[in-house]
């Protein structure tokens, strides 16, 4: 080791530590974090090497520093976030591009001397009077081609805590590599904290994201999903990484879904926050390996994938135990269990949507609060954030499904996609084939925004399967890489859309909430073949005689013909009008669309129009043709 280098880890880190990083002897780790310490100015480094005693000071220290409260549940704790930091914002998570580089309109970007120069200045002694921790973890299973090593320098015990939950541990593997592997990093510090140890100067709240280097700076912010590097920011590296490596890195859950005699079926699926996802991959009955991100690689022709994570930092609004019993089982049952942004009364946290009544009173996210409590502009502050959240391992699940941790991941036979859409897409539909399903589903896929991401509610946007805020490359050669991919598979999965939001006329939803559990059953039989559809202009269908008994079979109802009407009409004016706000945000915010892509956009206008001209605007399921049985109907 280089005597500076050595000078300054020395001065912060005490022999056990110091020896803990030695014995890594890794130069890049080493040379980072004297970066780290010389920017930031810690008091001191702690190390963990992911002893048992390690993680449990870890979790000691979380509730010791205030950062969380203990609850009266055995093991569950609280964590509160500032009333300005209480979801990804958008606005200050940028890349830093250098100056030869563009990564399109619909990217945020800044110039990387200038990004860098900002983001280290607000970092430039931000730990003084703290301790800097230093977690070594894995993205996807350790000692796997999936895993992905990463460094997080942090000042938060909060941060550390979530992380055990969240991801596994990789101190033994990067002693393996002895330095000979890339690896991610990230820095981050939570800035000036109050007596709350709530983040004070979220309006300098900064995420920067250097490519260049594999680097993430942040500041000034709490909010995991801000702080917790390995997430959504480290997801901005791996795409670029899967990119220059030939596999897909994606956000997608992971889930089992039961069939006929004993069968199980892998299904990865992407939804925008708070449009599903979580709900899904935990429907009562299926198994779930993943809720958020999953990496998919070829390996003998097959499509398998891994969850990069171990655990779920989950939304807790609606989390109730007639709609998701498996998660509210393990939320209200002691075992180690970190809430954020709840309402606390009497040592309980409570959400909104739990299925029980809220107290009047208590403490949450802007402190003491009480029914009638508004905020500066007069607005009612509710008891619990829409986007409060929960951390927990998916190993403290009953439904955790035994291939959690495989290293050689399980193999995808479907792949759906979902979003907020009141006007045009049909409850679920399937693609002709991998193309037109990734491009019609994936690529087209409009949505609203919700509370999950600071800014306004409600705004419908186009966000690239789910996908398009973290894609770190131009995004056309994102979905090029996506239609590849399918491309080189013997028998690609197949390609779903699903929409839990259509509104009719009266703007009431045409899906019930459980819904959703009988169209995963009828996706599950077409992938062995063993249900019909009917086609339309946007997809393939479900047969009215299949979901009849799939929904006395799996909701014990009855289905008539007037909701399948409901459900399944082909809306073509609002689809044509989705087309034309598609083909625009192509042409003026995407860089190096791939011409298939505008292919099948103009294949399915001109199915459309001939519906139009031959059937009308609304069209019932009941006066379309050519009912099929089987994997798929290429067109």
């Amino acid at each position: 080791m280089k005597r500076n280098l050595q000078t300054i880890l020395r001065s912060k880190l005490h022999d056990d530590n110091y020896g803990k990083l030695v014995r890594l002897q890794n130069p890049k780790l080493n040379e980072l974090l004297a970066d780290a310490i010389t920017l930031c100015e810690p008091d001191s480094v702690f190390v963990c090497a992911d002893s048992e005693e390690e993680i449990r000071y870890v979790r000691e220290q979380a509730i010791a520093s205030g950062e969380e409260i203990p609850l009266k549940v055995p093991g569950h704790t609280v964590h509160f976030d500032g009333p300005s930091d209480q979801g990804r914002d958008r606005e200050v998570t940028k890349y830093l591009v250098p100056k030869s580089g563009f990564l399109g309109k619909a990217l945020k970007q800044i110039d990387r001397d200038e990004g860098l120069a900002e983001i280290r200045g607000l970092l430039k002694g931000s730990m003084k009077g703290r301790t800097m921790i230093v977690r070594l973890l894995s993205l996807g299973p350790t000692g796997s081609v999936f895993s992905i090593p990463c460094a997080q320098f942090t000042d938060s015990y909060y941060v550390a805590h979530s992380e055990d939950l969240l991801y596994r541990p990789a101190y033994d593997q990067f002693l393996r590599t002895h330095g000979d592997s890339e690896f991610f990093c990230i820095l981050h510090s939570a800035g000036r904290v109050d007596e709350r140890m709530v983040s004070v100067d979220a309006d300098r709240k900064r995420i920067y994201i250097d490519y260049t280097t594999d680097m993430i700076y942040t500041v000034n912010t709490q909010y995991a999903g801000n702080s917790i590097g390995l997430k959504k920011l480290a997801l901005r590296l791996t795409i670029r990484k899967a990119d220059r490596e030939g596999w897909l890195a994606e956000h997608m859950f992971l889930m089992g879904v039961h069939g006929p005699n004993g069968r199980k079926t892998y299904f990865s699926g992407a939804f925008p926050s708070a449009c599903g996802k979580t709900s899904t991959a935990m429907l009562n009955g299926e198994t779930i390996l993943g809720d958020d991100i999953a990496y998919l690689r070829n390996i003998n022709a097959e499509a398998r994938a891994v969850n990069a994570e171990r655990g779920i930092f989950g939304i807790a609004q609606n989390v109730n135990p007639t709609d998701d019993p498996a998660i509210y089982r393990a939320l209200s049952n002691p075992g180690e269990v970190v809430f954020s942004n709840v309402l606390v009364a009497d040592g309980r946290p409570y959400w909104l949507g739990m299925g029980s009544e809220i107290p009047k009173s208590g403490e949450n996210f802007t402190g003491p609060w009480h029914a009638g409590k508004t905020d500066a502009q007069g607005n009612p502050i509710p008891p619990a954030h829409k986007n409060a959240r929960y951390a927990i391992s998916l190993h403290a699940l009953e439904n955790a499904d035994p291939q959690l941790d495989n290293p050689s991941g399980v193999v995808v036979h479907g792949v759906m996609y979902g979003g907020r859409d009141a006007h045009a897409y049909m409850p679920v539909q399937q693609g002709f084939d991998w193309a037109h399903g990734i491009c019609a589903y994936g690529a087209w896929l409009e949505t609203e925004t919700t509370f999950a991401t600071i800014g306004k509610e409600g705004v419908p946007e186009i966000n690239i399967m789910s996908i398009q805020d973290f894609v770190a490359i131009p995004l056309g050669r994102y979905i090029a890489n996506n239609l590849e991919f399918g491309r080189r598979l013997k028998n690609p999965p197949l390609v779903f859309g699903v929409n839990y939001f259509l509104r009719d006329k009266a703007g009431q939803f045409v899906n019930a909430i459980r819904d959703k559990a009988v169209w995963i059953k009828w996706m599950e039989l077409r992938v062995h073949g063993e249900a019909g559809a009917v086609r339309t202009a946007t997809g393939l269908v479900p047969q009215f005689g299949d979901l009849q008994r799939l929904f006395r079979q799996v909701l014990g109802k009855e289905y008539a013909k007037e909701d399948y009407v409901r459900q399944f009409t082909l809306r073509v004016k609002e689809n044509l009008a989705k087309l034309e706000r598609v083909e625009k945000f192509y042409h003026t915010e995407v860089l190096e669309t791939p011409p298939a892509l505008m292919d099948i956009l103009q294949a399915q206008r001109r199915r459309l129009i001939e519906t139009q001209e031959r059937l009308g605007d609304y069209v019932s399921p009941f006066d379309l043709p050519g009912e099929q049985r089987g994997k798929s109907e290429i067109g």
